[in-house]
């Protein structure tokens, strides 16, 4: 198998920055786990990857999409990632499929599959990966997810009017905090839902594809095979493996991987 790793990376993390507010402005993927950003330590997870019979080649890192911006992204990793062997391209400008399909465009024709692996999960471990490309192997659509320990409800998409709130905080305002006042319109059967995670492992000529549709709407890459009407297989997911979306989740990885967080204080601190 050649598989190429693609690793989109030009999201502006808007949950993360909101909830670390004058904390932690900057991108989640700069923030310091063990002495090298999280995109680092996620690249590393498939740089360091060894199995007979398989080839993780090329890895992709889609990074932004602005010239400027780009330009800063590169900056930053560029060095580090020409090591790695890593190759950087320009994502979407608006959307992560666009991202996904920048990325796509990059891979060569030699290549049997593409793993498509979010940049903010530096926590995948050598067994799951193990285990997705094992299930690879044998299926055209792969993807690793955990079964859900806790009640799902499908709440209704406009909030509930709270006559109660504080008027003077929203003429002054004063930032939200979550999503607000929901109605539960049902309750889902969790015995049937999953949590899906990364890497999604795909068939090289089924994921381009995938991509080739006129409607790329979706919330992660198995959704556009499945709107195919090809089956998408799931294995065995892992705890670890969890996604950096806020400030928490950045002590929660260091804890995982067994890293201590930085001991220098932060710039705007040091004064």
């Amino acid at each position: 198998m050649q598989i190429a790793v693609l690793i989109p990376a030009a999201g502006a993390g808007r949950r993360y920055v909101e909830a670390a507010g004058a904390e932690g402005p900057r991108s989640k993927l700069d923030e310091d786990l063990g002495g090298r950003p999280v995109l680092h330590r996620t690249i590393e997870a498939f740089t360091n990857y060894d199995a007979p019979g398989r080839t993780l080649s090329p890895i992709v890192v889609a990074g932004p999409h602005g010239e400027q911006e780009f330009a800063e992204f590169k900056m930053r990793h560029g060095d580090k990632l020409s090591i790695l062997g890593v190759q950087l391209v320009r994502g979407g400008e608006t959307h992560r499929w666009q991202t996904v399909r920048a990325a796509l465009e990059a891979i060569p024709g030699s290549a049997t599959h593409v793993a498509i692996h979010d940049a903010a999960r530096p926590c995948v471990g050598t067994e799951l990966l193990d285990r997705v490309f094992d299930a690879a192997e044998r299926f055209r659509a792969v993807v690793p997810a955990l079964d859900v320990t806790d009640t799902i409800k499908c709440v209704a998409e406009e909030p509930v009017p709270d006559e109660g709130a504080d008027p003077l905080a929203a003429i002054l305002g004063a930032p939200k905090k979550g999503p607000g006042l929901r109605s539960v319109e049902q309750t889902l059967d969790r015995a049937r839902v999953v949590a899906v995670q990364t890497p999604q492992v795909f068939a090289a000529d089924l994921i381009r594809r995938a991509y080739a549709q006129s409607d790329l709407t979706s919330t992660d890459d198995a959704g556009l095979v499945e709107r195919l009407g090809e089956r998408v297989v799931v294995v065995e997911g892992d705890a670890a493996n969890i996604k950096i979306t806020r400030p928490l989740d950045l002590k929660v990885a260091r804890a995982l991987l067994g890293l201590k967080g930085p001991t220098e204080r932060a710039t705007h601190k040091r004064f």
